[in-house]
């Protein structure tokens, strides 16, 4: 019997963005089916006003559905939700954020239910999303408080995997969040993602300092010394292989990140700047959920929507990514549930072959 394709949903985002661009380019090519049965949620208007505007799309059909669960292998399914009145390619509009909201609240519903294997979100506005009903800062904090876990945002390439201690702050507010026990529980989130949803039998980590040149001992600030160095301490006391804190210029510039399975950054922009710069169609991951969420690694791209510009790469790698995240995290826990019946079986198969080569022998 043939195994059952996963069920990947994949959310519209912004119906004024490049989302459905590069959802209509990932899902032109026909081999797509061949690995999962896409779950798409969004605005069927929005749809086909892009359609005709990417050419290989234009023999694309959908299979119109009211949740996962009438998903049919084989083809494009699609769930009518976060429909727009007007779209607007490259005008930000809340009208376009309530849309991406809905699509992304019906499929996180889904998901919640067992229908769905694993979610894959476009980019949405953070700013024309926000209401009284909805007032995350980004599907990271979204997922994180629909599910249950601790969210991490782990940015993943074949090149590279950057984890974020602090991820949508000002700046400003950066140094305020940043305690020994949220970088060590970070850490610990990291390890077993690495170990659980990337199949690393024994990841090392890279932790970069939070200030200029490492802190210089104090001189340029003393994170390095009362926070982030005693979190790696204590890390590496209990089995992770923690290492740093490095200064993120050195550890990137000299190639020193090739050398870890994993590289912790203390925020945004310090593991994102070279994150893209060396990996530029990456995949945004979830971590520590008990779900899979992925996203391309880019936003709505007003500046080329509708311009038929859009690279689908990302968003394609996002899908991929979602299909072995689920693979891996599975293996894993077949691989790690309940080892001492599986112990007992192997001490059986011994104990039998030694008893089947004992009587070899008499009969010899």
């Amino acid at each position: 019997m043939a195994e059952q394709l996963l069920k990947i949903g994949i959310t519209q985002g912004d119906p004024n963005g490049i989302g459905w661009e590069v959802i209509l380019k990932t899902l032109s090519d026909p081999r797509i089916v061949e690995l999962c049965t896409p779950v798409v949620y969004g605005s069927p208007r929005a749809a086909e006003h892009y359609r005709p505007l990417i050419a290989e799309c234009e023999a694309l059909q959908w299979h119109h559905i009211a949740s996962a669960h009438e998903a049919r292998e084989g083809e494009l399914n699609l769930v009518s939700c976060g429909e727009v009145a007007q779209i607007t390619p490259g005008k930000p509009a809340h009208e376009a954020g309530v849309a991406a909201v809905e699509a992304l609240q019906k499929a996180a519903h889904d998901l919640k239910e067992g229908l769905l294997d694993a979610v894959v979100t476009a980019p949405f506005d953070k700013e024309m999303v926000q209401s009284d009903a909805f007032q995350f800062t980004g599907h990271t904090e979204f997922f994180g408080a629909q599910f249950e876990g601790e969210p991490m945002m782990i940015m993943c390439s074949e090149r590279l995997r950057v984890g974020l201690v602090t991820k949508h702050l000002p700046v400003a507010q950066i140094a305020a969040h940043l305690t020994r026990e949220k970088i060590l529980g970070d850490l610990r989130t990291f390890h077993r993602s690495l170990k659980g949803d990337f199949g690393v039998v024994a990841p090392r980590i890279a932790v970069l300092a939070l200030n200029p040149h490492a802190g210089d001992g104090g001189l340029l600030g003393s994170e390095e010394q009362e926070i982030i160095r005693p979190a790696i301490a204590e890390a590496f006391s209990e089995g992770i292989l923690a290492f740093g804190p490095f200064a993120a210029d050195g550890l990137f510039a000299n190639g020193g990140y090739t050398k870890y399975d994993g590289v912790l950054a203390m925020y945004h922009d310090q593991g994102l700047a070279p994150f893209k710069t060396l990996s530029p169609d990456g995949v945004n991951f979830t971590a520590g959920l008990s779900v899979v969420r992925t996203s391309p690694d880019h936003g709505t791209a007003y500046d080329i929507a509708g311009a038929d510009k859009a690279d689908p790469q990302s968003m394609r790698n996002a899908l991929y990514a979602a299909i072995d995240l689920v693979r891996n995290r599975r293996a894993f826990t077949e691989w790690s549930l309940n080892p001492l019946p599986k112990a007992e079986r192997e001490r059986t198969r011994r104990d039998m072959g030694i008893k089947e080569l004992t009587e070899q022998q008499e009969r010899a």
